[in-house]
Order: structure tokens, then C-alpha cells, then sequence
């Protein structure tokens, strides 16, 4: 019994590889189609990331330098809602113009500030951000809402207006 070969396509590193012709007709028949998907290593770990089809939107965001997160925390004279994020994770930059918009809407209440977790790790780690994106509402210094996932601009101002509207 002669085994014959045929090429297999792995779609998310696009590399081919040989295998017995019984066993490509089984992944054949059971695999999922998918769009091209290019693979990166970043932080020695495996990242991969969409085709560069995909478009994300790009923030025009006024960047402020502050000597600490503390100091950010207790000289602030407007409630803080610190988006945690990474620039790999698709949920957070789906949340860019939704925070926009939150931001347009409330900017005499909250200032919207964007933590990137591999960048500050010391500061996720102090908050223990499990999940991206998470989202802490900060009141007087002091942590006062904490959620974590997309949430339309709706619900997240009425969070946002809910928190600060519970006395500390």
C-alpha cells in the first residue's frame, strides 16, 4: 500500500506542509476557512493579528505627560476614566471612537485617560487588569467603578454618570 502526499494549507502562519493524503481529506472536510493571517512575536510571546486589510481608526487624542499615575490621580480636578489597553487587542481599538464620543459628550466631568498594559505593567498590575480592555472610573483619587469589556457609547456614559452620581 503506497501512501500518496498532498500540500496542506496552514492558513494563520501560511506555511505548507506534506501529509499522508488520508489525513488532508480529514482536515479537509472538518477545517474552517479563514482570511489570511499574519503572525508576529512581540514580548516573546505569539501575537497574531488580522490582515493589514482591516483598518483601525487612528485617535486624535491631546497626549499630556504626567511625573506619575499618582500624581495624574490626585491633582486631577475631574473624575478619571482610565481605559486599559493593548495595541494588539481588536476590542480596544474598537472602543477608540466609542471613547471619543464619550469624551465630546462629558468633557466638563471625566477625562478619559489610555493606559497601555505593556507598556505601565506596574500599573496593571497594581489594578490587576486580567482583561482588555478594563475600565476604572477614578473619583477623588480613588477607584469608585471598575468594568471590563465593549460597551456602546450610551452605556457607557450612563455607567460613567451612574458612578458619579454615588456618593464616596
Amino acid at each position: 500500500m503506497a501512501a500518496s502526499t498532498s500540500a496542506v494549507a496552514i492558513p494563520s502562519c501560511h506555511v505548507r506542509r506534506l501529509v499522508p493524503a488520508e489525513r488532508s481529506r480529514l482536515f479537509a472536510s472538518t477545517s474552517i476557512t479563514a482570511a489570511p493571517i499574519q503572525c508576529f512575536m512581540a514580548n516573546r510571546r505569539r501575537l497574531s493579528m488580522l490582515s493589514s486589510r482591516r483598518i483601525t481608526p487612528k485617535v486624535q487624542a491631546k497626549k499630556q505627560t504626567f511625573s506619575s499615575f499618582d500624581d495624574l490621580l490626585l491633582n486631577s480636578d475631574k473624575a478619571l476614566l482610565v481605559d486599559f489597553y493593548a495595541s494588539w487587542c481588536g476590542p480596544c481599538q474598537f472602543m477608540v471612537p466609542i471613547l471619543e464620543q464619550v469624551h465630546e459628550k462629558l468633557k466638563d466631568k471625566i477625562m478619559v485617560v489610555k493606559i497601555d498594559t505593556e507598556k505601565y505593567t506596574r500599573i496593571a498590575d497594581r489594578y490587576q487588569i486580567g482583561a482588555l480592555p478594563t475600565f476604572i472610573i477614578f473619583r477623588d483619587g480613588k477607584p469608585c467603578d471598575r468594568f471590563e469589556g465593549v460597551l456602546s457609547a450610551e452605556q457607557l456614559i450612563h455607567r460613567i454618570e451612574n458612578a458619579l452620581k454615588v456618593p464616596q
